[in-house]
């Protein structure tokens, strides 16, 4: 959800007792939300400046602090409140899914003795509880951070900083590690107490591991566990149908990983215990008796309540997320208003797959977004990248001797002056301007979002990194009527045609490969050419899983859903593949031969 859009949503959703998770990336946004907040609130604020030592984690700690003791005061006031219409406390309990609390809930709506009445009141009070404040960091992000000139200690990286200001901060709540292994960081988790079980088996801060497989599940975990860490959720995320970045990976779609995990989860935990225990007796710490709490979620693309509803059933799983449709929810996430006007007016064209992003990750971008549209201005006005005014993607090394982002006007005007005497044809020349020109600074406009809709930059370019899903929805939507939406109680779906959320994966992983296989014709397809054969393959087999194991578990629309998989299938068998290959054979051929 990008490093603004859910920055306070904690704010705004926890004392209803839902989860939610905030970026660590940018440090900056933090300190302005914190004093914003602060004021808010009533609460002192004391700066904590860019030139004081540990200036990051110090800032990330007394924001999640403040956001503690927020929401626990809101949650207070909450229940203090009486059962009346409109009030907060009647809210949290009709937000609730059906369940053993909504029926008790609902026992105490009809119960006609006051006395009776008051009691069961009162229990529900005592049931009442904030949701998980929780945090992301994204290890891909993870740049050295540097002081006049010298290279800072590896604990003052950008990951390193931010995991010791959540180590530190009083939250009892999960860190969310997302975009792959990080062995150093992971490591360093080890050093703070609250990762390990404590001598009541408590673990006051949890970790969540974003994967995309279960090979990636089964390494990740194992390195945790070794180092006597615990992994209290799996959150599986569909690598191309989400928002943010895009990790389409080797062609595995999300209902081919799930029925691994599905059938290979009592042993992924019990790998994980044993492993974890052996660790935690040499470190002398308390070991636990039996496994803890291994939860298996999933996310990316789910559109209704009939997908969640199929997901939880047939994969067994503990629980789902949704993302990109509360963009469009004003009252949780941070989209100013002429942002949202846009969002609910997108359609396919609009929302792509972009090069934006300085990791070099594909990312899901919003072409009508103001931080796109002050991109191709720069362009057009001959002065293009951006000043770099956080420098969180500040990792590029190929041009400078300290690392510069690739979306900078510093770099983008090395590489094109670099480019300019390589002696490329004209075609060749605009693929790569092309391909350079792309990037954009994400890492402050993300941030764009909630400080145009705070007042604290008001003429920020805001980017909006919503997943494809967001063309299914067309109008703002209230938290009751979202969350009534992800439980069937309405819908608020605005457009008809919608594919299923596992063929619009499948559809979106042949655009993604057609897109590479071009770049691999122009010439600037940075990978292998076995390593496309190899994810068409992977393709051709997960359709042929997708029309005999799932067509029957599909709740609605099987004509379309197996009309959609045959789509696919001619989609896929049409990308010149093997054409290409041939071309980039010769070509390779050919500059050999003038190396010779």
């Amino acid at each position: 959800m990008g490093t603004g859009f859910t920055i306070d949503t904690a704010l705004r959703v926890a004392k209803y007792g839902i989860d939610s998770a905030l970026s660590l990336l940018d440090d900056v946004l933090i300190e302005q939300m914190r004093e914003y907040h602060s004021e808010q609130a009533g609460e002192p604020f004391t700066p904590i400046a860019a030139t004081e030592d540990d200036r990051r984690a110090r800032r990330i700690t007394a924001y999640l602090n403040l956001l503690g003791r927020l929401v626990d005061r809101q949650v207070e006031q909450l229940r203090a409140q009486r059962f009346q219409p409109g009030s907060e406390i009647v809210r949290y309990f009709e937000l609730l899914p059906e369940g053993p609390l909504k029926q008790r809930y609902n026992h105490m709506q009809v119960t006609a003795d006051p006395e009776r009445r008051r009691r069961l009141q009162e229990e529900l009070r005592g049931e009442i509880v904030a949701g998980s404040i929780d945090v992301n960091i994204m290890t891909a992000a993870d740049g050295d951070t540097y002081y006049a000139g010298s290279r800072l200690p590896a604990e003052q990286t950008v990951a390193m900083s931010a995991l010791r200001g959540f180590a530190q901060s009083e939250l009892e709540s999960a860190v969310v590690f997302s975009a792959g292994m990080h062995q150093r960081l992971y490591a360093y988790c080890a050093q703070f107490p609250d990762f390990l079980p404590d001598y009541a088996g408590r673990l006051r801060k949890r970790i969540i591991l974003k994967v995309s497989d279960f090979r990636s599940a089964l390494i990740q975990g194992r390195f945790l566990a070794r180092q006597g860490l615990w992994v209290s959720e799996f959150r599986v995320e569909s690598g191309i149908n989400c928002g943010g970045h895009a990790f389409s990976g080797k062609g595995h779609l999300l209902g081919f990983v799930l029925s691994e995990f599905r059938l290979r989860r009592e042993e992924l935990r019990s790998t994980l215990h044993k492993a974890m225990c052996s660790a935690l007796t040499e470190l002398g710490r308390p070991v636990p008796d039996v496994p803890y709490e291994m939860r298996v979620t999933a996310q990316g693309g789910i559109g209704t309540a009939g997908e969640q509803r199929e997901l939880m059933r047939d994969y067994e799983l503990d629980g789902t997320g949704w993302g990109t449709p509360f963009l469009l929810v004003p009252e949780v996430t941070n989209v100013d208003e002429e942002h949202v006007r846009r969002l609910c007016a997108a359609t396919d064209r609009d929302v792509f797959l972009s090069d934006s992003s300085p990791l070099g990750v594909p990312f899901w971008n919003l072409r009508s977004s103001a931080s796109e549209t002050a991109r191709r201005r720069r362009i057009a006005a001959g002065r293009p990248g951006s000043a770099c005014p956080k420098g969180y993607g500040r990792i590029n090394t190929e041009l400078t001797e300290t690392p510069i982002c690739t979306a900078s006007r510093a770099y983008q005007r090395l590489k094109l002056e670099q480019l300019e005497g390589q002696g490329l044809t004209r075609r060749q020349l605009a693929h790569r301007r092309e391909a350079v020109l792309a990037k954009s600074c994400i890492c402050h406009d993300l941030a764009g979002c909630a400080t145009v809709k705070c007042g604290i930059e008001p003429e920020a370019a805001p980017a909006m990194c919503c997943g494809p899903a967001i063309t299914s929805f067309t109008r703002v939507a209230s938290l009751d009527e979202m969350v009534g939406h992800i439980y069937g109680r309405r819908s608020i779906l605005g457009r008809r045609r919608r594919n299923h959320m596992f063929t619009r994966e499948l559809l979106l992983n042949i655009a993604v490969l057609r897109r590479n296989v071009l770049k691999l014709t122009r010439g600037i397809w940075a990978g292998k050419p076995a390593s496309l054969q190899q994810i068409k393959e992977n393709l051709v087999e997960q359709i042929a899983y997708y029309r005999h194991l799932l067509a029957d578990s599909v709740d609605k629309n099987k004509h379309r859903y197996l009309r959609d998989l045959n789509l696919a299938g001619r989609a896929l068998r049409a990308i010149p593949l093997a054409g290409a290959i041939k071309a980039w054979t010769r070509r390779q051929r050919t500059l050999s031969g003038r190396g010779g």
